[in-house]
């Protein structure tokens, strides 16, 4: 079978940015420079996302999209939040479990098939997997270890996003877990022999990071926070100004009830107990960020972003796909 990743005219993957930062300009601009721009369809309608292919026209990209939980948590853990954020003063949004309307974007993806369907949080049913694939679209799983990447494999994925925990954002492990660097990752998945091709993603910002992942084994560098300050991407200006500052990153529960890596700030170190609660925590919380965008304000906002976010520059997003495909052997 060959692959996308082997037609690709270099080896960079924006990675899907949910939450604003990605948009079709942006994946139209990765595409246009010889890699694989992306949609994230994380917190949007189908309708939504619907609108956002139809501004990419004929482009060769990826849609990513979130696998549904199992099911709602204690309410209880919840409550004491949501209590525990009034009390502070803030006003918090309602608590609700929900799939992010998951079979209306599936019934999107399989009438319109992009050219890859991701799925992050999990990996669907084998007759999911199949039928997406039997639509004309690859499909990539993120895995942050090694058992991960068997399911994948299992149920029919063509590609895996190996996610070293140096990555900004949300943690895609299935149930939460996974703390492994992303070089120890591709070793343990890699290898002569590796059923599936990998895609590199974690803490990659550079020419020589890109060099090291594909010496590493992977097929391609997926990034993501170093296209967060590109000026094709939906990105705050709260949080663009975040990411060019150095500071500490760390994982937190404390936005969506989800771990996820973001720039240390008062919100993140105040609620760093917060319940394992996804996505519960992301609507009691959502009211609460976007105030603080509209004010300006980078404490309670979630600052995702991976341990390189220094780097991140104010370029163009094809002239950084150019630099990063130096460090192409």
């Amino acid at each position: 079978m060959t692959h996308l990743l082997d037609r690709l005219t270099v080896p960079i993957v924006q990675a899907p940015l949910a939450g604003g930062a990605s948009t079709p300009a942006l994946a139209a601009a990765v595409s246009g420079a010889g890699g694989l721009g992306f949609l994230a369809a994380g917190y949007k309608t189908a309708d939504a996302v619907a609108g956002e292919m139809d501004a990419l026209g004929d482009a060769v990209y990826g849609v990513n999209v979130f696998v549904p939980g199992a099911g709602p948590v204690d309410p209880e853990d919840v409550d004491r939040y949501a209590e525990r954020l009034r009390a502070e003063g803030h006003e918090p949004g309602e608590a609700r479990h929900d799939d992010d309307h998951w079979q209306d974007k599936l019934a999107l993806l399989l009438e319109r098939p992009p050219a890859v369907v991701s799925f992050t949080f999990g990996c669907p049913d084998e007759s999911v997997v199949t039928a997406v694939r039997e639509a004309g679209s690859e499909v990539w799983v993120t895995v942050t270890g090694a058992e991960e990447a068997r399911l994948a494999q299992w149920a029919g994925a063509t590609a895996l996003v190996a996610q070293g925990v140096e990555a900004g954002g949300h943690r895609g492990s299935f149930a939460d877990r996974g703390d492994l660097g992303l070089l120890a990752l591709l070793a343990l998945l890699g290898g002569p022999g590796a059923p599936l091709p990998l895609v590199a993603a974690g803490g990659i910002a550079t020419a020589p990071t890109v060099a090291a992942v594909l010496a590493a084994g992977a097929k391609a560098a997926q990034v993501g926070t170093a296209f967060m300050r590109c000026p094709e991407a939906g990105t705050s200006e709260p949080h663009r100004e975040a990411l060019a500052e150095p500071g500490l990153t760390s994982l937190t529960r404390a936005f969506s009830g989800r771990r996820a890596r973001g720039i240390e700030n008062r919100f993140q170190r105040e609620h760093a107990d917060a319940p394992e609660a996804y996505p519960e925590l992301h609507h009691l919380t959502a009211p609460i960020r976007a105030a603080g965008r509209e004010r300006g304000d980078p404490e309670v906002l979630n600052l995702w972003a991976g341990q390189a976010h220094e780097l991140a520059r104010a370029i163009p997003a094809a002239d950084l796909v150019a630099e990063l495909a130096a460090g192409v052997p």
